[in-house]
C-alpha cells in the first residue's frame, strides 16, 4: 500500500508538469503558428484568395475549416500534380476558376500548416481611425485559450482527486495498523483558503501559471510592435479603390505614375482626378453632384457650372499616408515594379491579368478604402528577397550591367561607380 501511495504520489507531479508544459505548448506554439502562418498568407495567396470572401479563388477560412488537412497540404504543394494522380476531390475543387492555382513545392508540411492555420483563425474586422495606427490585434485564438483552461481546470481536479485518494489509502494503512485516525474537524472557508496559500505547491503552480500567461502576452504584444497590418485611416475624401480599379479597371499607374519611374509611387494631383470628374459627376437623386466629387471641385476652386477655376480658393487635400517605412529603410518602387517585376510575380504568384502592385498592397481592387495590407517588416522584406527568383534576368539591362561590371573585375579592368548605378539621384538625395 505504501508502494501505491507512492506512485500516486509522483504520478500527481508528473500531471502537474505535464500540465504547465501543455499550457506554454499551446500558447506560445499556437500564437507562432498563426504569426508565420499570415506572413506567408500575404506572400503567397493574398494576390488571388481573401480569408472572408471569394475572389480569383474561394474564401479561405469557411474552406479550410470544411476540408481535411490531409487534402489540403498536397493540394496547396502542388494541384496540378494531385489532380494528375487522379484525386477526385482536386479534379473537382480545380472547377471553381479557370485560373489555374500556382503550385508551392517549396512549402514545407509545417510552413503550409501554419498557412491553414492562420486561414482557419483570420482575423478580426479592421475599423477605421483617423490619424492614428491601428493594429491587428493577434493575440491568442480563442481557442487555444479555452484549450488552456482547461488543461488548467482538469490538471486541478486530477491533483484534488489525487490528493483525497492518497490520503484515504494512508488512513486504511494506519487503521490496518491499529493506529488510531483522527476525523479532521471541519474549518471555515477563510481558513481553508488560508491554508491552501501556504501549500507551497499550490502557491508555486499560481505563480507558474501567471507568469506563463502574462510571459505570453507580453511576448506577443512586443511581437507586434510596430506592425501596423491593417491600418486603415479615416481619408478626406471616401476614395473607392474597389469602384476605380476593380469596376472600371483603371491602372494603378494611371494615377500612381512615380511607381514606374522613381522611388515613391506619389499621391495623384487633383488634375488627374477632372481628367474624368470634369465631366463624370456621379449625381444623386435629386440631381445634385456627388459629396465626395464636390470636394474634388471646392479644393480646386472649380464651378462645374461655368467651368472655370478660381485660384484664390485653391487648397490642398490633406490624404492620411497609409504605408509608412522607417526614415532608415530606403525603398524604390521603380526598380520593383519594372526591374524586378517577374521575379515578384513568380514569387508572390500574381496573376498575369492583376498588376504587380498586389505583391505588396494586396487586392487593392476588391478594397472600398485601401489599408496596409502587408506587414512591411523587416523579415517579410527579406523572406521575399531570398525566396525570389532572378536567374532569368541576364537580358534585363539592370543586370546586364553588374554582369558587365563582374566581368570587368574578372580581367582586372577599371570600374567606375558609374557602371553600377552610382549615377543614380536615389544613391545620395533620399
Amino acid at each position: 500500500m505504501r508502494d501505491i501511495s507512492f506512485g500516486l504520489k509522483k504520478f500527481r507531479k508528473a500531471t502537474f508538469i505535464l500540465a504547465a508544459l501543455s499550457f506554454l505548448t499551446v500558447t506560445v506554439s499556437k500564437a507562432q503558428d498563426v504569426v508565420e502562418g499570415k506572413t506567408l498568407f500575404k506572400s503567397k495567396c493574398a494576390s488571388c484568395h481573401a480569408l472572408d470572401h471569394d475572389a480569383t479563388g474561394p474564401a479561405l477560412t469557411p474552406k479550410m475549416n470544411e476540408l481535411e488537412e490531409s487534402f489540403l497540404i498536397p493540394w496547396i504543394r502542388n494541384n496540378v500534380e494531385l489532380r494528375a494522380s487522379g484525386n477526385k476531390q482536386a479534379i473537382e475543387a480545380a472547377k471553381y476558376s479557370p485560373s489555374e492555382m500556382t503550385a508551392f513545392p517549396n512549402l514545407t508540411d509545417d510552413q503550409i500548416k501554419n498557412i491553414i492555420a492562420y486561414a482557419k483563425v483570420g482575423e478580426p474586422k479592421k475599423q477605421a481611425e483617423v490619424g492614428a495606427a491601428q493594429a491587428t490585434d493577434e493575440g491568442v485564438s480563442g481557442l487555444s485559450i479555452a484549450g488552456v483552461i482547461a488543461i488548467i481546470l482538469v490538471a486541478i481536479v486530477v491533483l484534488v482527486v489525487l490528493g483525497r485518494a492518497i490520503k484515504m489509502l494512508e488512513r486504511l494503512i494506519l487503521e490496518k495498523q491499529g493506529i488510531e485516525v483522527n476525523e479532521d474537524e471541519n474549518v471555515s472557508l477563510v481558513t481553508g483558503v488560508k491554508g491552501l496559500f501556504k501549500n507551497k505547491k499550490f502557491v508555486f503552480f499560481t505563480v507558474l501559471c501567471l507568469v506563463i500567461v502574462l510571459g505570453s502576452f507580453g511576448w506577443m504584444g512586443m511581437w507586434e510592435t510596430g506592425v501596423h497590418t491593417g491600418y486603415q485611416p479615416t481619408q478626406p475624401i471616401k476614395f473607392s479603390h474597389e469602384l476605380h480599379a476593380g469596376i472600371n479597371q483603371i491602372d494603378c499607374q494611371y494615377c500612381h505614375t512615380g511607381a514606374f519611374k522613381s522611388k515613391n509611387s506619389t499621391i495623384p494631383s487633383l488634375n488627374v482626378c477632372m481628367n474624368c470628374h470634369k465631366n463624370v459627376q456621379a449625381r444623386t437623386e435629386d440631381g445634385a453632384i456627388s459629396p465626395e466629387i464636390q470636394k474634388i471641385y471646392n479644393a480646386l476652386g472649380y464651378n462645374p457650372d461655368t467651368q472655370t477655376y478660381d485660384k484664390t480658393k485653391e487648397k490642398p487635400i490633406e490624404w492620411v499616408r497609409v504605408h509608412n517605412l522607417p526614415d532608415f529603410a530606403y525603398f524604390n518602387h521603380s526598380q520593383h515594379v519594372v526591374v524586378g517585376e517577374q521575379a515578384i510575380r513568380k514569387q508572390a504568384g500574381i496573376n498575369p491579368k492583376d498588376p504587380v502592385c498586389f505583391a505588396c498592397h494586396g487586392p487593392v481592387n476588391t478594397m472600398e478604402e485601401v489599408y496596409q495590407y502587408s506587414p512591411l517588416t523587416m523579415k517579410w522584406c527579406i523572406n521575399c528577397h531570398r525566396e525570389a527568383d532572378i536567374s532569368n534576368k541576364k537580358n534585363d539591362a539592370f543586370y546586364a550591367n553588374v554582369i558587365a561590371a563582374h566581368e570587368k573585375i574578372k580581367k582586372g579592368e577599371k570600374i567606375t561607380p558609374a557602371l553600377l548605378g552610382g549615377l543614380e539621384c536615389g544613391k545620395c538625395h533620399y
